[in-house]
């Protein structure tokens, strides 16, 4: 009986170790087929192994067609996403015309319109870099790249001679961004929230309005020196005093820099902060749409088509005024400066819009800083190299204009609050300054006369 109690347990335990063998492979057969598991990992690689066999004599023509198409995608996200573009054969059609014609008043307007997509593009591929560069840095790239169109601009009219029309162009964008930019950010920010008053950081707009009050003084004192025919040495020392404070004022921006750099650095975090507070889906909408390579062969690309616009365009100049029967002051002043901030116009609205007066305030006043501060004092600089005599004297009617802007404007940031009718004075302001420099003229003594280099 034990001897058959053993032979009956033996066969039970059997016959148990079989059927959980059984289970046991019938669930992994199952799991096998459901789940992308050890088994199917196995099968995929060898259902590769021919594939990649395959590719062994072509990989160099498979790596090409990647290129190829990274390539393409690349140019129709640049090209083809933004309806500004449709503006981009007036470049091609103005050195056409040139070539053909030699008519100036055309030439000229068609470059003005070539240059608007190039620069909106140009502010688009910084946005892009920045996107890897992290908040500090990308702020700073932002603002640099943004007001490269008018330094551009600024460097051909230079190498032509034409002093004059680099001078109040530099003016002009600092009015267009401290009058326009900021009172249609204010208007149509107060229009937008009109149940509430819109705040922003007046620590920083005051910081800026500091810097901008001494950019005017080292702007009025080379004018003042020169209009009381108070000079040590007559037709020298203005020069001499003009390249002394530009290399001050480099300095102090560099100070500048260096603060926002180190003891400020989240002066441009709380942007991204705020983004990601107030919309959940920022993430995705700051996902960069090119890679890093890409986005600096495009600034590369880009800047080096706005300058071959930029010298048509500043070449042009002196005849449009004759054709179109436009003051070249005007022109110089109203004209160059809108087309070079168009996109950061269109920018600086649309941020205000959304409440985010921080960032409209960084477009604005921290363009017309970094122009007052470090565009009109390396132009000094550089026109020194060059053998070129750039001072700081805009003559007294443009020095005294660029005071009453920037006093009018300290005085609208030094509460931190803004509401439409702010930005509707701004603009009444603005147009009041386009009126005058529409009856204004330079006299013949100091008006330009290009040379050819």
């Amino acid at each position: 009986m034990a001897t058959n109690n053993l032979q009956m347990a033996g066969i039970n335990s059997h016959l148990e170790m079989g059927a959980l063998e059984g289970r046991s492979t019938l669930e992994f057969e199952d799991e096998s087929l459901a789940s992308p598991g050890p088994f199917s990992n196995k099968t995929s690689s060898l259902d590769a192994a021919p594939n990649r066999f395959f590719f062994d004599d072509g990989s160099e023509d498979f790596g090409c067609r990647c290129i190829c198409k990274s390539v393409l995608r690349s140019i129709a996200v640049v090209f083809f996403t933004n309806k500004l573009n449709l503006l981009l054969p007036c470049g091609p059609l103005a050195i056409l015309v040139d070539k053909l014609t030699k008519h100036d008043g055309w030439v000229f307007l068609l470059s003005l319109l070539g240059i608007i997509p190039l620069a909106e593009r140009l502010g688009w591929a910084t946005e892009q870099l920045a996107s890897y560069t992290g908040s500090t840095v990308g702020g700073l790239l932002s603002a640099t790249f943004g007001n490269a169109t008018e330094l551009i601009i600024s460097m051909y009219a230079l190498k032509s001679g034409m002093l004059r029309v680099l001078q109040q162009s530099l003016l002009g964008s600092i009015l267009s961004n401290m009058l326009l930019v900021l009172g249609c950010s204010f208007f149509a920010g107060g229009i937008v929230h009109s149940n509430k008053e819109q705040v922003f950081d007046k620590a920083t707009a005051i910081m800026n309005s500091g810097l901008l009050l001494m950019a005017v003084m080292g702007l009025l004192f080379p004018a003042v020196l020169h209009f009381t025919h108070t000079e040590l040495h007559f037709g020298k020392s203005e020069l001499a005093l003009s390249r002394f404070s530009s290399c001050i004022m480099l300095v102090a921006y560099g100070a500048y820099l260096f603060f926002q750099l180190t003891s400020n650095r989240n002066a441009y975090s709380p942007v991204k902060e705020e983004e990601s507070q107030n919309d959940g889906s920022s993430g995705d909408e700051e996902a960069p749409e090119i890679s890093k390579c890409g986005s600096i062969i495009w600034l590369f690309i880009l800047t080096v088509w706005i300058s071959v616009l930029s010298e048509y365009l500043v070449n042009a100049i002196e005849g449009a005024s004759v054709s179109l029967n436009i003051p070249v002051s005007f022109i110089s002043v109203i004209l160059l400066p809108i087309v070079g901030n168009a996109a950061e116009h269109a920018a600086a609205v649309m941020f205000a819009m959304k409440d985010k007066l921080d960032i409209s305030l960084g477009v604005a006043i921290g363009s017309s800083t970094q122009i007052s501060m470090f565009g009109i004092p390396f132009c000094v600089v550089v026109g020194w190299i060059m053998g070129r005599p750039m001072d700081l004297n805009f003559q007294l009617f443009e020095t005294a204009t660029l005071f009453m802007t920037v006093l009018v404007v300290a005085f609208m940031l030094q509460e931190g609050t803004s509401n439409y009718f702010k930005g509707l004075m701004l603009l009444f302001c603005y147009l009041i300054v386009a009126a005058s420099f529409f009856v204004h003229i330079d006299p013949k003594s100091i008006q330009d006369k290009p040379s050819k280099p």
